[in-house]
């Protein structure tokens, strides 16, 4: 059994990885100060602006350039890990990759994720920059006895994403973080939360919603316990989010609701 501090920090992301680099290490020394073992940021934290265009595919990075590396050495100076959406360089330079980074205390980089469902819904495109990642991924590391799961933004709206993780055989996580640019728009607030409460009622496991705030983002990074409860919430402006998920919660939801080893299909990635 294990417990663990999570911060979400919500900001909104400029076009300046620089800049961004600065709000993370002052949010990550406020993460710490609360006592958090786990910093999430939002999609999209080492550059951003409102279109997908040629601006992102030259700011992309390789995961051992700078923006990483400066994403290291917060992690090792606070002692706590990180999770960051940042911009990715691909194989082909005239397209990128929107990617996830869990860096441990220590400093060393443990997992990545390359979102593997692409906005192209709601007048956004982003296979039109963006290379899909290989719905093979099982994104799964373990901090202070907790096993945490990683998916992005749009990836919330297929159920799917969260199962496999929840459900496999040798990743199965016990909280589920999700980055996200959740974009304004009619009834996107009650989507983003309706969405976030369902993957942890039908999964029995901990999610942390982290939002960029407005303009763009609508904010609302959101602590969800395995029966749905909101434990910790946010709203529009920037700032940190802190709540402490455990596993005892889910041993006792589980026994009362063991939906999740009553399933009677599995989950198959397709092409």
């Amino acid at each position: 059994m294990g417990s663990l501090t999570i911060a979400a920090a919500q900001f909104a992301p400029v076009d300046d990885p620089a800049a961004n680099l600065v709000t993370i290490r002052s949010s990550a020394e406020q993460a710490a100060a609360r006592g958090a073992r786990l910093l999430v940021t939002p999609e999209y934290s080492s550059y951003f602006t409102p279109d997908i265009d040629d601006r992102f595919v030259a700011a992309a990075q390789p995961l051992d350039g700078p923006f990483v590396e400066g994403l290291c050495r917060i992690a090792e100076a606070t002692g706590i890990a990180l999770v960051v959406g940042v911009a990715e360089t691909a194989d082909d330079r005239s397209r990128f990759r929107n990617t996830l980074v869990a860096i441990r205390p220590d400093g060393t980089v443990d997992t990545t994720y390359r979102k593997v469902h692409l906005y192209d819904a709601f007048g956004s495109r982003e296979s039109d920059r963006i290379d899909a990642g290989d719905p093979e991924q099982l994104p799964v590391f373990e901090l202070d006895g907790v096993r945490i799961g990683l998916e992005t933004c749009y990836d919330l709206r297929f159920p799917e994403v969260t199962r496999r993780l929840a459900a496999a055989e040798h990743g199965a996580v016990d909280v589920v973080v999700l980055p996200a640019e959740w974009v304004r728009g009619p009834g996107k607030e009650h989507h983003w939360r309706t969405l976030l409460t369902a993957r942890a009622i039908e999964n029995t496991l901990w999610v942390v919603g982290v939002g960029q705030t407005p303009p763009i983002g609508i904010g609302g990074s959101v602590v969800v316990d395995p029966a749905g409860v909101v434990v910790g919430a946010a709203g529009a402006a920037p700032g940190l989010l802190v709540a402490t998920v455990d596993t005892d919660t889910i041993a006792a939801v589980r026994s009362v609701n063991p939906s999740l080893s009553l399933r009677r299909y599995e989950v198959v990635p397709r092409s």
